[in-house]
């Protein structure tokens, strides 16, 4: 999650931003970069590789006196980490200074049409400079400028822009649900910050920037308008000084904010490793190199729970783009059945706090066969990163609701990452096909932010079910592993006793509890198997079932069939999953909270397990 941090008012503003990103550094991060106006409006800016120590040692001793100023941590997503990829980015005359988070999906067009120099960064976000300082030579408003970018510039993110001939001025955009920023109401100043953490030293005043709204701050007044430039009257949230509490924001659970949140994680999950010049997919630390992937012969994936779900998405991914049998292990069940392991054998584990005892077991077993070991986890330092040969962080930030959401959407975008990284190395991955993936997956931001509009749409369905209780969930290839995620959210959070199905076994058993009591929710896109999906769709109604259908957008080939549709964004079929998972959490949360359940904290279970 790249951090960014804004400040104008009467205080010294570089010491404020420093201490801001310094809150900000457990959201990870491989740069940062501050830009500040002097007495003389001038413009000083200063930008490091590494750690945040690396930046104020640059910056010791040359901080100007100035009252206004931004500052970022980068999760590299295009270009290496290094000092001129860092933000803030300027134009080449040294007129705009933005920052960004996100992802802008048609920049190299941008490019093209906008290029006022030499672009000095092989980012995506450098542009927007570009673009932001030739709409002001043009005549435009600082924010008018702004909100003609974000009207080209495609994508899901959020921008902070400052220009040199209005030196106590920060404006602001979210584009999309990715990229969040709340701003801070100060005495006699304002901020912002992709986080609330940053902020509250300094105030406890807050308003949340919603898609499509800008924000435009000066140290004594501050204004929200929409797109078209109206002005929007934002609701101020006084926070509580309970610090869990205040972390929460404008969130009732954790549980809900975290998969808000997952826009960010997709992101910060696809930084510096899904790369575009030339595209591929690159792991820092894998101890793989051509000659070990070819010497692999098969691939065993183990995992707990949702973990083991996000597993069997990922033995998709490495069966078809690495060629590599793969299979799936419940990892409590994987030693005890004498699994056959040997040298040629990658295992894989997914694991979220990376402690989880039954995991840990599995990878005791695949140490003693001496197999190649890669894990997946979401806590730096932790067992599972100990053990293994290599580690992939899933790099989600903090997960508080003891239901995973947003680590498991980062699982499975990372093993297909995986899967595309070792069906290179083997040379069993087509270019074209890789290239195709690669920007797919840097779609995802934009499509799960897409997805989660439709919140309030599922809030009325969960309302219709809430006192049901049974469920099934049916889906097929790629939706099966989604069909028992769904399930197991479900019982998790709202004690509704729930199954989910392969959609082909449900006439080996289900379809015997299928009445007008029990509702099935399909998912259901418009894939190879969708015809087979919408004949499991009639046999339920049929026997007075209830129907909720997960579809693909703009399909209504099953209305009047189903008794209630959620439509998806457009998505590669391949990543489908990623985004599928997340109606199927707004369910489970919507229908908890009508229950009246602990969402944070069912009954009866831990956020990790340390004990057979």
């Amino acid at each position: 999650m790249c951090g960014i941090v804004g400040y104008t008012g009467h205080r010294p503003a570089g010491p404020i931003v420093l201490d801001g990103l310094r809150r900000l550094e457990y959201r990870g991060y491989d740069s940062a970069g501050i830009a500040l106006f002097d007495d003389h409006n001038e413009l000083y800016v200063a930008r490091a590789t590494g750690k945040l120590d690396a930046l104020l040692q640059r910056v010791e001793g040359t901080l100007p006196p100035a009252i206004s100023g931004i500052g970022h941590t980068r999760w590299a997503t295009h270009g290496e980490p290094s000092d001129r990829n860092a933000h803030p980015h300027l134009d080449p005359g040294g007129n705009v200074a933005i920052v960004h988070n996100g992802i802008v999906e048609n920049f190299e067009d941008l490019r093209l049409r906008y290029a006022r120099g030499p672009f000095l960064s092989d980012t995506d976000t450098e542009v927007l400079a570009h673009m932001l300082a030739t709409r002001l030579e043009s005549g435009d408003d600082l924010l008018v400028a702004l909100r003609e970018v974000v009207k080209e510039a495609q994508g899901a993110y959020s921008i902070v822009a400052i220009a040199r001939n209005e030196p106590g001025r920060i404006v602001a955009a979210r584009v999309g649900n990715a990229g969040g920023i709340v701003v801070g109401i100060g005495d006699g100043e304002h901020l912002l910050a992709s986080d609330l953490s940053a902020l509250l030293p300094h105030t406890r005043n807050v308003t949340f920037i919603e898609p499509g709204e800008f924000v435009d701050m000066h140290a004594d007044r501050i204004a929200f308008t929409d797109a078209e430039g109206a002005t929007i009257t934002k609701r101020i949230e006084v926070l509580p000084y309970d610090p869990v509490a205040a972390v929460k924001g404008q969130y009732k659970h954790f549980m809900l904010k975290e998969i808000f949140e997952q826009p960010d994680a997709a992101l910060d999950a696809i930084r510096g490793r899904y790369l575009t010049r030339p595209p591929h997919v690159a792991f820092e630390g894998l101890p793989l190199d051509e000659a070990r992937a070819k010497s692999l012969t098969r691939v065993v994936l183990v995992g707990m729970g949702t973990s083991m779900h996000s597993a069997m998405v990922g033995r998709h991914y490495l069966e078809r783009f690495a060629r590599l049998p793969a299979e799936v292990d419940n990892s409590a069940e994987f030693r005890y059945r004498q699994p056959v392991l040997d040298e040629n054998t990658l295992v894989v584990s997914i694991a979220q706090s990376g402690e989880t005892v039954d995991t840990l077991a599995a990878m005791d077993e695949a140490r003693r066969a001496g197999c190649l070991q890669i894990t997946l986890c979401n806590t730096p330092g932790a067992q599972t990163t100990r053990v293994a040969d290599g580690t992939i962080l899933l790099r989600v930030g903090p997960e508080i609701a003891v239901a995973s959401t947003k680590t498991m959407l980062a699982s499975m975008l990372l093993l297909h990452g995986l899967a595309l990284h070792i069906g290179r190395l083997r040379g069993t991955l087509d270019p074209a096909v890789e290239a195709q993936q690669i920007e797919a997956a840097l779609h995802l931001p934009a499509a799960i932010g897409e997805m989660l509009e439709s919140a309030p749409l599922i809030e009325e369905i969960a309302g219709r079910y809430a006192q049901d209780e049974d469920f099934l969930f049916l889906g097929r290839g790629l939706g099966y592993p989604i069909a028992l995620e769904g399930a197991l959210k479900l019982k998790e959070v709202s004690y509704i006793h729930a199954e989910g199905y392969a959609a082909g076994e449900m006439k080996h058993g289900p379809i015997a509890l299928i009445d007008e009591h029990m509702p099935t929710l399909a998912i259901s896109p418009r894939d190879e198997v969708f015809d087979k999906m919408r004949s499991n769709i009639e046999q339920v109604r049929a026997r007075r079932g209830r129907v909720i259908a997960v579809v693909s957008k703009g399909d209504r080939s099953l209305v009047g069939v189903a008794n209630d549709i959620i439509e998806l964004p457009e998505v590669d079929p391949l990543l489908a999953p990623i985004v599928t998972v997340v109606p199927l959490q707004l369910l489970a949360y919507y229908i908890a909270t009508h229950r009246g359940a602990d969402v944070d904290q069912p009954r009866n279970l831990a956020k990790t397990v340390t004990v057979e």
